[in-house]
């Protein structure tokens, strides 16, 4: 079979992007086949014959891509995080894959700012008295802690399209920015590069905003937490295994920073008895950031983009 004449393309698991019906997925081949979930025994028989498969956070291990048939030539991960997909297994094999960067870069920064205000606000407190009938904050006084953003130090780990959105976000709101990157980068005006000790010790808003790879995950574990201020507020929209969970739990618990902000968890959803759903000190959001309308229908295009481009020979976003 001639591979770059067959354009069949599969989506295993549609419902992870298509959760409410709204998406069109005929945009990406004229011969695609769309299945809302796929369990592991399924995975080989529904990626037969075909040259293209789409996945949204599905495991593609080593020894499942050692099987593929010849047929494959293309893995498309309908995102832009690929830790999920064995790249060098698939190198092995002449299987290309690609992301889809920077679709959701400004839903996830304003999802980051979001959690930034509400926690300053302390609003998951207030919300929680009225909905148990409390009505303190209205007919007393405010009973919660309320201050200002503008002058307070944000600290972003990872100097991205997200973290640099972020970024111009808080400087437009008067905030003093700290940036880490793993490569040393110049200082930029309104932006200081320090080192990661530096920008924990000195920050009251950590952001996470980098992939989670072997040197990241867990990056921030009990040591780092420790030189946080008691005052300072965590905040990851990037990767939940970049936090060490059980010591964000202690450090949360014990009261050793003052809260945190997770639009992402180390396992999704979290299991039923996390403290994370009930600590009032935690907003915990659903990995909402990629998941507005207008997102996810631009997901769908950078997608048809990557695998028309893969069919024509000039394939783009490729990261392995």
């Amino acid at each position: 079979m001639n591979t770059m004449q067959n354009q069949k393309v599969v989506v295993l698991n549609a419902a992870k992007m298509n959760y409410d019906g709204l998406l069109d997925f005929s945009a990406l081949s004229p011969d695609v086949t769309v299945y809302d979930e796929t369990a592991p025994e399924d995975f080989l028989q529904r990626i037969d014959g075909t040259a293209a498969i789409v996945t949204k956070e599905l495991p593609v291990p080593a020894d499942l891509i050692a099987q593929f048939p010849d047929s494959v030539r293309l893995i498309c991960e309908a995102g832009t995080g690929y830790n999920n997909i064995a790249i060098d297994a698939a190198k092995a094999r002449g299987i290309t894959v690609c992301n889809v960067p920077a679709y959701s870069s400004h839903r996830v920064a304003h999802t980051a700012v979001m959690l930034m205000l509400m926690l300053s606000s302390t609003m998951q407190s207030q919300v929680r008295m009225l909905a148990a009938g409390d009505r303190g904050n209205f007919t007393e006084h405010l009973q919660v802690p309320h201050v200002e953003l503008n002058g307070k130090t944000l600290g972003v780990v990872g100097a991205g399209t997200i973290g640099r959105q972020v970024i111009r976000i808080a400087r437009a709101m008067d905030m003093n920015v700290l940036c880490y990157t793993r490569t040393p980068r110049d200082d930029e005006p309104g932006l200081t590069f320090v080192p990661l000790e530096r920008l924990l010790r000195e920050s009251d808003y950590i952001s996470l905003h980098c992939p989670l790879t072997d040197k990241t995950r867990h990056m921030i574990d009990a040591d780092a937490l420790a030189m946080m201020k008691p005052t300072a507020f965590l905040i990851n929209t990037s990767r939940g295994a970049l936090v060490d969970e059980p010591a964000l739990i202690r450090a949360l618990t014990e009261g050793q920073i003052a809260g945190a902000g997770l639009d992402v968890q180390e396992t999704e959803p979290p299991v039923a008895d996390n403290p994370l759903y009930t600590l009032e000190n935690v907003i915990l959001t659903p990995h909402m950031g990629w998941k507005g309308l207008e997102t996810r229908q631009r997901l769908v295009g950078v997608i048809a983009d990557d695998i028309q481009g893969f069919f024509a020979g000039t394939p783009v976003n490729v990261v392995g």
